[in-house]
């Protein structure tokens, strides 16, 4: 029997009320947080001891080695033993100089300044802090300045001329503040240079005077941190409900009657292929609230059509930051998107992931556009 078939079709405008179908894409939040950690410290420098003449006469070598515990991004301790030479000066009818040896031991609070104004950043090239602390110098081998008094001892009737002479071993209570400059060289060393202001009581180079000694300490050398001081920290989010769309309804209403045998029906176009621009803020990986709707968009694109397939490449905007900061974060940036499209219930088979090559490719002439994991969907 032949057929034929026709259509009423009546066209409703079903508006939508922005009912959210309390659907939710899971997106992985990745960023890089600070990591508390043990560091170890090796320095070499010089130091000046303030006496009775100019500057670079007293000069002494210096040394030091130190252990420390960050605990936090602004915040630690710091052990160090600081060693080797201190000198002195008397000023009579001439100069005399006179040398001892000594080690301090000192417990240091550090801040670093650098993290506290400007917040954590693990690229960030150079790194200001200071510091404060309390320990013992243990003393020695002070000889030539008991040599020095007894000589002028007859010039004054037979008194010390170095009215705080000693002699032996002596140990006194010290105190130290400095400044520290620190410049991270590899992910794990630092290369940094230190200036200490140290003091302690009036007898430490044999004179009296009434007031503290001091002496300073210039430094160099490096650090070497274990593990490194970030790591990686993830969290999945649930993105925000994207409002429905105003739909189309179509209502068919079929009768049917005898007719010619109907041309067979045409294949269904194929679907047009989709592109979505998902944007990120400068040095950041993480999707934006008001980007979420696109990913959306592309995981909605493929389930409506099985075959299609979704590419995403990273870029990041090379004017900005260091070249291995970049291609870290366009690998970062399309790896998100990849994972939330996968969150989304799209098979991983059907995700591309790629990023910008060694040759710094910009998609746009803004740099703003070039923080972006570009999806095409076909």
């Amino acid at each position: 029997m032949k057929f034929k078939k026709i259509f009423l079709t009546a066209t409703l405008a079903a508006v939508a009320m922005g009912m959210s179908a309390q659907e939710t894409v899971m997106v992985e939040e990745s960023e890089t947080v600070y990591r508390p950690n043990w560091y170890v410290q090796g320095q070499f420098g010089f130091q000046e001891t303030l006496g009775e003449t100019s500057f670079g006469k007293l000069m002494a070598p210096n040394a030091q080695i130190a252990v420390g515990y960050n605990f936090n991004q602004v915040v630690g301790l710091r052990l160090a033993a600081n060693s080797w030479r201190s000198k002195a000066a008397l000023s009579l009818d001439e100069h005399y100089y006179w040398k001892w040896n000594y080690i301090a031991p000192m417990l240091d609070v550090t801040f670093d300044i650098t993290n506290l104004i400007g917040g954590f950043n693990p690229d960030r090239l150079v790194s200001f802090g200071v510091f404060a602390g309390v320990g013992a110098n243990i003393a020695w081998d002070n000889g030539e300045a008991v040599k020095i008094n007894d000589m002028l001892k007859p010039t004054i009737g037979g008194e010390n001329v170095l009215r705080n002479i000693w002699d032996g071993t002596k140990v006194r209570m010290a105190g130290r503040m400095g400044i520290n400059l620190d410049f991270n060289v590899a992910k794990n060393v630092q290369f940094g240079f230190e200036a200490q202001a140290n003091f302690l009581n009036d007898d430490y180079n044999s004179k009296l005077a009434h007031n503290a000694d001091w002496y300073f300490n210039f430094l160099a050398g490096v650090k070497y941190t274990f593990g490194g001081n970030s790591k990686k920290s993830t969290k999945m989010v649930a993105a925000p409900v994207v409002p429905c769309e105003p739909q189309i309804i179509e209502k068919i209403v079929e009768k049917v009657v005898e007719v010619p045998v109907a041309a067979p029906a045409q294949e269904q176009a194929k679907a047009e292929p989709l592109r979505r621009d998902v944007l990120f803020a400068i040095n950041r990986s993480t999707i934006a609230n008001d980007q979420q709707y696109k990913v959306k968009e592309v995981i909605e694109y493929l389930k409506a059509n099985p075959a299609a397939k979704v590419v995403v490449t990273g870029y990041a905007d090379k004017g900005t930051g260091s070249r291995a900061i970049n291609l870290r974060l366009a690998d970062q940036r399309s790896k998100v998107v990849a994972k939330a499209i996968i969150a989304g219930g799209i098979a991983a088979d059907r995700v591309v992931t790629k990023s910008m090559g060694d040759d710094m490719y910009q998609p746009y002439i803004d740099p703003i556009q070039n923080r972006v994991a570009i999806c095409v969907a076909e």
